[in-house]
């Protein structure tokens, strides 16, 4: 195994919590440079990584084959272009960029530079979302006729991250966890025909919108019904999954524990690593071989590190990337679809 000499554009939160631990354990990866400004955060914890002050050195260096693109949203076209035409392979953090139009633009740009190119949708592989593709996929509720997704937080501050909370291109709740639910919809459901959208600001502190509520409109004859819903304003949250079928229901709360485990400072390792609380159980209750069942189902466990894995096998063996560049574009026209909805409280054909 020849390790994939990596480089991270950033070491705030993202790249010290949801980059360099997979990386520094995933033996087919070399955390090998860090981008940063002014601190030397990275080498504190990681005493072997190298530490640049400038894109360009990162470009330059001849070493590196992998630059993971995690800085701010507005910033990730034209990094993951310079990176794509420096010959260097591409992960770039959700949002994949701002306009479809630019994420058009970056899957040709891949596929002209013959680089692999993917989004890091670390939301698949939550235990949430493991465990919701096995109820939907397994058939276990008949057909799907409605579905409503949560992403709630309670938070009255506005975050630290200045660059989230100043007006701008790819600010905002729906790009920011909005992002997350789009892909999960569109991995159980695929592309939905129309969009409608409430999105807006509720908090007197807030700049930048902080609730959304997004119907997805699916051809008549799948009568399918999808809901998506985020606020910072939810003290008391209702499920984060309510999946309503022909046979019946399936209800159940986030409960994915990897991001709490990382932002503690835990290396994702062990048997229990990405192993829910009991009380994150999904409630299913529907019928099988004509007998009803009303329990209380295990979680499979989440792994964010399988995302690095598929990574692996795309470089090294031409394989497909774990998130297609054509997906994180797919996001993108529901994101901007949704804001046009909203802007003219109509709903918006794609």
């Amino acid at each position: 195994m020849v390790p994939i000499k990596t480089a991270l554009c950033s070491f705030g939160m993202s790249g010290k919590v949801f980059h360099a631990p997979f990386l520094h354990l995933n033996p087919g990866f070399d955390l090998y440079a860090v981008w940063e400004r002014e601190k030397n955060l990275a080498v504190a914890l990681y005493p072997y990584v190298r530490t640049y002050r400038s894109l360009e050195e990162i470009l330059e260096d001849a070493a590196i084959e992998l630059v993971v693109v995690n800085t701010p949203n507005y910033t990730h076209f034209d990094y993951t272009k310079k990176a794509l035409l420096a010959g260097k392979h591409v992960v770039v953090e959700k949002p994949f960029a701002v306009t479809v139009k630019e994420g058009e633009e970056l899957t040709a740009l891949a596929k002209t530079t013959g680089k692999k190119l993917s989004v890091y949708q670390s939301r698949r592989y939550d235990s949430d979302a493991k465990t919701l593709r096995q109820v939907v996929e397994g058939g276990w509720l008949g057909h799907i006729v409605e579905a409503e997704i949560h992403y709630d937080r309670y938070t009255t501050a506005l975050s630290y991250k200045v660059h989230k909370e100043t007006p701008g291109p790819g600010r905002g709740l729906l790009y920011d966890l909005g992002s997350h639910l789009i892909d999960q919809v569109l991995q159980l459901f695929g592309m939905p025909e129309g969009v409608f959208a409430d999105i807006g600001i509720i908090r007197p502190v807030s700049k930048v919108d902080d609730y959304m509520e997004v119907l997805l409109y699916y051809p008549a004859a799948r009568n399918l019904r999808v809901r998506l819903k985020s606020s910072y304003l939810v003290r008391e949250p209702l499920p984060a999954f309510a999946f309503y079928g022909s046979l019946g229901t399936f209800l159940k709360p986030k409960g994915d524990p990897q991001e709490q485990h990382l932002l503690l400072g835990e290396m994702p390792e062990g048997e229990d690593w990405g192993v829910e609380p009991e009380s994150a159980k999904g409630l299913l209750h529907t019928e099988r071989d004509g007998k009803e069942i009303r329990e209380y189902i295990p979680s499979i466990k989440g792994n964010y590190g399988e995302f690095y894995d598929g990574m692996y096998a795309a470089i090294r063996y031409d394989g497909p990337v774990p998130v297609t560049p054509e997906d994180g574009t797919n996001i993108l026209r529901i994101i901007e679809a949704a804001y046009l909805s909203s802007k003219d409280k109509k709903v918006v054909t794609l």
